[in-house]
């Protein structure tokens, strides 16, 4: 799979980066990654889609080769920065049909992206999307008031996230089958080694800083549920049987709210396409390209 890089520099003052395939006249695929991984961390899965698809993989600001640019900008500016990325790039690849994926935080993304540009793709996959329920955002918006939010678990485990390893081997041993990455084929922690670590003096350190991972965690996507409801493009919902337990409650709820959403199950935690690239992506072009 032959990657090329691009660059953009964004209304926002800083400039994204990300990768994308030879355009060829296939359809063309926008891929997201999740909070503190960058696009070719999930080249596995990708080497499968780049079958049937062109690839362009937008790494959100502060992951992968794009700036750490200051202040997070938040959910629903970074999805904003994304489509405005792609509308400068795509022209490269023709009249072709575009789609969308995008894996948990990027999955939220893509939706916002969906509701904010309802003629851009023809349809969508989200993968394990951390869709908050509205009772969770009360809660969430609520302890923002006081400041408590950006101190929650998730936020605070991110904070203290070890960032430098001697090398990239010591990182992938290091990692392996501990935390987030349990359960990953070794492929697939590979290619975050090689592309979500930088080198830099006598170590290899974490591209993301924990501190902007915790930024993510320590806040939410505003108007979620009103911009779930205006989605008009075809768009299917895939978790894993063993994800975080409110996702399947919130894939509910978006079903039951909107008619253009399905939704399946596949065996695996939160990063399922880690753990079963070849299954995950025969899904994903069965919904895409039916």
């Amino acid at each position: 799979m032959l990657l090329q890089p691009w660059s953009h520099s964004c209304s926002a003052g800083f400039t994204l980066r990300g990768w994308h395939t030879p355009p060829s006249g296939k359809p063309l695929l926008h891929f997201l990654h999740g909070n503190g991984f960058c696009g070719r961390t999930y080249e596995p899965l990708l080497r499968l889609l780049a079958a049937d698809f062109d690839l362009w993989l937008c790494d959100v600001q502060g992951h992968g080769d794009s700036d750490h640019g200051g202040r997070f900008h938040g959910w629903n500016r970074s999805a904003e920065l994304a489509v405005e990325a792609f509308a400068a790039g795509r022209a490269a690849f023709g009249a072709v049909p575009c789609f969308a994926v995008g894996h948990s935080f990027g999955g939220v993304l893509t939706s916002l992206m969906l509701a904010q540009q309802p003629q851009l793709f023809q349809r969508a996959v989200l993968l394990d999307p951390v869709l908050f329920t509205p009772a969770m955002i009360g809660v969430m918006a609520l302890s923002d008031v006081v400041g408590l939010y950006r101190r929650n678990s998730m936020a605070s485990k991110a904070r203290s996230r070890r960032r430098q390893w001697p090398d990239r081997q010591a990182a992938f041993a290091g990692l392996h089958g501990r935390g987030m990455f349990k359960g990953w084929c070794d492929e697939a922690l590979q290619a975050y080694v090689e592309h979500g670590l930088k080198e830099v003096e006598g170590a290899v350190e974490l591209k993301c800083r924990p501190s902007r991972e915790a930024d993510i965690f320590g806040s939410f996507p505003k108007r979620l549920w009103s911009s779930l409801a205006k989605v008009q493009t075809p768009t299917e919902v895939l978790y894993g049987q063993s994800t975080y337990p409110f996702i399947a409650g919130a894939v509910a709820r978006w079903m039951a709210l909107n008619p253009h959403v399905s939704s399946h199950t596949l065996a695996g935690g939160h990063c399922f396409m880690q753990e079963d690239a070849e299954t995950a992506a025969r899904r994903v072009t069965a919904f895409l390209l039916r």
